[in-house]
C-alpha cells in the first residue's frame, strides 16, 4: 500500500507541476534565497555551540539556565508552530472554517497557567525532566518510565511523523525531489545542529527561525487577500467555492459550512462543539504547554521566573498570529483552488493529490507554489523548512533529554557525563531512523486527515498525564498508588477508542465510517473530558483509600508547600550522580587522546572542562540559585500586567469571532 502511494505522489507532483514550470525552484532568485537560509541557520547553530557550555548535563539539556525571556518565547512557539500547522490547519480551515483557529487561541490562556503555576513548581522542585518531578513527586520507579515511554511513542507517531509527512507534501510539490531523499536530508541537518549544539542551539535557531516564519508568512497572507480582492470579498467568496464536479453526493459534502465563520459552533451538530473547544481542548493544552518535555524544558532554561513568565506572554502575543496568517490563507486557497482544494469525488480528488479522501492538505503548499514570484517562493520554501526543522529539534532535543536521564541513566547509575552526553546523542541518531522507518505507515494511514489524526491521538492518550499533573501540583493528597492506576485505566480507556477508530477507520462524507456510534460517536473533544474526568476520580479514590504521603517529602512540590524552606526529605535518591572517578580518568585519557579525538570531542561538546571542585557549601548556594524563583518588583509587576493584557485580548478575540 505504501508503494502505491508513493506512486502517487510522484503522479501527483507532475499533475500540479503542469500548471506551473517554476514548481522545480530551478531559478537563481529561489535557490539563493533557500542556500542563504540555510547558511544563517548553520552559522547560528556554530555560534551558538561556541558561546555554550555543552560539557555538562546542565549546560546540554538546559542551555545553562542562562536564557532570556525574547529566545525563550520565540522557542516556544517556533516548537509549536511546526509544518503540520501550516498543512493541516490550513487544510482543515479549507474544508471547515476558522474554528480550527480556536486551537491556537486557546493556548493564550494556558501559557499564562504555565508561567504562573506550573513551571514556579518545577524551578523549586529542582528538576530537568518533567518524568523526573513525578518521581520526586510521588516516588517509585513505574510512573517515571511509563511516561518516557509514553512521552517518546507520542514524539515518534504525532510530532515527527505528522511534520515529516506534511514537510514531505511541501516539498514533494516546491521542488519535486522524492520526497524520501528530502526527508533524510532534512533530518540530516537538524539533527546535527541538535546533537552539537543542544538546547542553547535549538533555542537560537528556533528565535532565527520565527523570525523567517512570520515574515514569509505575512508576504502570502499579503498576495492572498490581494488576490480575493480584500477580507470582505474574501467572506463572500468562500461561501461560493464549490468544485466542478460534485457529483450525486450529498450537497453538505462539497458546500462551505454556514458556521465557517464563527468559531463557537452548535455543542451537538458542530464539526467542533464549543463545550469542547473550550473544555476538552483546555485538557490538551494543559498536558501540551503544562507537562510536556520539548515545551517546559525552554522554560526551565530561563535565568529568572521574571524571564518564564516574559517568554510566556511573548509567545501568548505570537500565537495571535496563526489564525491571519495560517486560517485564512487555507480558506483563500478554496476559493482560488476550488476544483483541487474543495474536490469531493475520490477520483477527481485521488487525480489531483494521491488521497481519495480529500485534498484539503495542500491548500497551503499549493497556493505559495503558484501565487509567489520567484524569490520569494523561495523564502515561503524556506519557511516550510524553518518550522520542520525548528519543531523536529526541539522535539529531537527533548526526547534524547527523556532518554538519557530518565532511563538511560537509571540503567546506569554509576555513568558519567561524558558517557550520558553520548548516550543522548546516539538516542537522537536512533530516533532519526524510527522516524524515517515510520514515514510510509504515515504516508499510507493519513490521506487527508492529517490534523483530525494529531488531535485525535492526542485526545485519546493524554488527558490521563494531565489529570495526574493537575492534581499532584494542586492536591497533595494524592499519592503514587492512586497516580499509577489512574494512569494505567486512562491509558487503557483511550487505547481502547483509539485502537477502534484505526480498525474501522475515520472515514469521509462521502464514505461515512461503519464504527459503532457508542464508540466512535462521541466526538473526541468530548471524549477528551470523560477521559480526564474518569482519571481524576480514579486517582482520588484510590489515592484516598491508600496511605498519604508525609509532608517532609512534599515541600516545594506542590502549591500547597510551595514555600516551605524546610529541607525536604527525597522518597528515593536520584538515579544518577557525578562520579569524580570517572571524570578523573576521562580527563586523563583526553589529555592522551590524538588530534582527531579531540577535534571531533571538541565538535560534539564532549570536551572535559577543568574546573575546581566545589565545597558541599558551594554546591548548596549552587542548587538555591538554580531553585530560586524570587523576582525583582519592578518586573514582577511589569509580567503581571502583561498577563492581565494578553487574557483581556484573548477573551476579546474569542468574543469578536465566536
Amino acid at each position: 500500500m505504501s508503494g502505491n502511494f508513493v506512486d502517487s505522489y510522484v503522479a501527483r507532483s507532475v499533475d500540479v507541476g503542469s500548471s506551473n514550470s517554476t514548481v522545480a525552484l530551478n531559478n537563481p532568485a529561489d535557490i539563493s534565497v533557500i542556500v542563504l537560509y540555510f547558511l544563517l541557520v548553520l552559522a547560528v547553530g556554530i555560534w551558538a555551540m561556541v558561546r555554550t557550555n555543552r560539557s555538562t548535563v546542565g549546560g546540554f539539556f538546559l542551555a545553562g539556565r542562562s536564557m532570556v525571556w525574547w529566545p525563550i518565547g520565540a522557542s516556544l512557539f517556533a516548537s509549536n508552530i511546526g509544518s503540520g500547522h501550516f498543512v493541516g490547519i490550513a487544510g482543515t480551515a479549507a474544508a471547515s472554517g476558522i474554528a480550527i483557529g480556536g486551537f491556537e487561541w486557546n493556548a493564550l490562556i494556558v501559557v499564562v497557567i504555565l508561567g504562573w503555576l506550573f513551571v514556579p513548581i518545577y524551578i523549586k522542585a529542582g528538576v530537568v525532566t518533567m518524568p523526573e518531578y513525578l518521581k520526586k513527586r510521588f516516588g517509585g520507579q513505574r510512573i517515571r518510565v511509563y511516561l518516557s515511554l509514553l512521552s517518546l511513542l507520542l514524539y515518534i507517531f504525532t510530532k515527527i511523523s505528522a511534520d515529516l509527512f506534511s514537510g514531505a507534501i511541501f516539498i514533494n510539490q516546491a521542488l519535486g525531489l522524492n520526497i524520501y531523499l528530502a526527508v533524510v536530508a532534512l533530518l540530516v541537518i537538524t539533527a546535527l545542529y541538535t546533537v552539537t549544539g543542544g538546547l542553547a542551539a535549538v533555542i537560537y535557531t528556533d528565535t532565527l527561525q520565527t523570525v523567517i516564519m512570520i515574515v514569509g508568512s505575512f508576504v502570502l497572507m499579503g498576495f492572498a487577500f490581494s488576490e480575493v480582492g480584500g477580507y470582505e470579498q474574501f467572506q463572500e467568496r468562500y461561501m461560493t467555492a464549490i468544485p466542478s464536479v460534485t457529483g450525486n453526493f450529498s450537497e453538505s459534502c462539497y458546500t462551505p459550512r454556514q458556521d465557517s465563520f464563527h468559531l463557537f459552533r452548535d455543542a451537538i451538530t458542530g464539526d467542533i462543539p464549543w463545550p469542547g473547544l473550550v473544555f476538552g481542548l483546555t485538557i490538551q493544552a494543559l498536558w501540551y504547554w503544562c507537562t510536556d518535555q520539548v515545551i517546559v524544558q525552554r522554560c526551565l532554561s530561563a535565568k529568572s521566573l521574571s524571564h518564564v513568565k516574559g517568554g510566556c506572554i511573548l509567545c501568548g502575543y505570537l500565537k495571535l498570529l496563526p489564525m491571519f496568517l495560517i486560517v485564512f490563507p487555507g480558506m483563500i486557497s478554496r476559493i482560488l483552488y476550488p476544483d483541487v482544494v474543495a474536490c469531493v469525488d475520490p477520483a477527481e480528488c485521488f487525480r489531483h493529490c494521491g488521497a481519495s479522501v480529500g485534498c484539503t492538505n495542500v491548500a497551503y503548499p499549493k497556493m505559495v507554489v503558484d501565487l509567489m514570484p520567484d524569490g520569494l517562493r523561495g523564502l515561503m520554501l524556506s519557511v516550510m523548512l524553518a518550522s520542520l526543522m525548528s519543531s523536529l529539534t526541539s522535539i529531537f532535543n527533548s526526547a534524547s533529554t527523556l532518554f538519557t536521564m530518565d532511563i538511560y541513566a537509571k540503567m546506569r547509575r554509576s555513568a558519567s557525563e561524558k558517557e550520558l552526553m553520548i548516550a543522548g546523542r546516539v538516542f537522537i541518531l536512533v530516533m532519526i531512523g524510527v522516524s524515517v522507518a515510520w514515514l510510509p505507515v504515515v504516508q499510507s494511514a493519513q490521506s487527508g486527515q492529517l490534523f483530525d489524526y494529531i488531535q485525535s491521538i492526542t485526545s485519546y492518550l493524554t488527558p490521563p498525564v494531565a489529570a495526574v499533573f493537575v492534581l499532584a501540583i494542586f492536591c497533595k493528597r494524592v499519592n503514587e498508588s492512586g497516580a499509577f492506576y489512574g494512569l494505567l485505566v486512562g491509558l487503557l480507556v483511550g487505547l481502547a477508542r483509539m485502537i477502534s477508530e484505526f480498525v474501522y477507520g475515520t472515514g469521509s462524507c462521502v464514505e461515512p465510517s461503519n464504527c459503532p456510534t457508542i464508540i466512535c460517536g462521541v466526538h473526541y473533544l468530548y471524549f477528551s473530558i470523560i477521559l480526564f474526568v474518569l482519571s481524576c476520580l480514579v486517582i482520588l479514590g484510590v489515592s484516598l483509600l491508600t496511605q498519604p504521603i508525609p509532608d517532609k517529602h512534599l515541600y516545594r512540590l506542590c502549591w500547597s508547600l510551595r514555600n516551605c524552606e524546610d529541607e525536604r526529605v527525597d522518597l528515593e535518591k536520584d538515579d544518577w550522580v557525578e562520579n569524580d572517578d570517572n571524570m578523573e580518568v576521562e580527563e586523563a585519557e583526553e589529555e592522551t587522546a590524538g588530534a582527531c579525538k579531540k577535534a571531533l570531542a571538541c565538535f560534539c561538546g564532549l570536551q572535559q572542562q577543568k574546573a575546581a571542585k566545589l565545597s558541599e557549601e558551594e554546591k548548596a548556594e549552587l542548587q538555591r540559585k538554580l531553585t530560586d524563583t524570587t523576582e525583582a518588583p519592578l518586573w514582577r509587576n511589569v509580567v503581571n500586567g502583561n498577563a492581565i493584557v494578553l487574557l483581556c485580548v484573548a477573551i476579546f478575540f474569542h468574543g469578536y469571532y465566536g
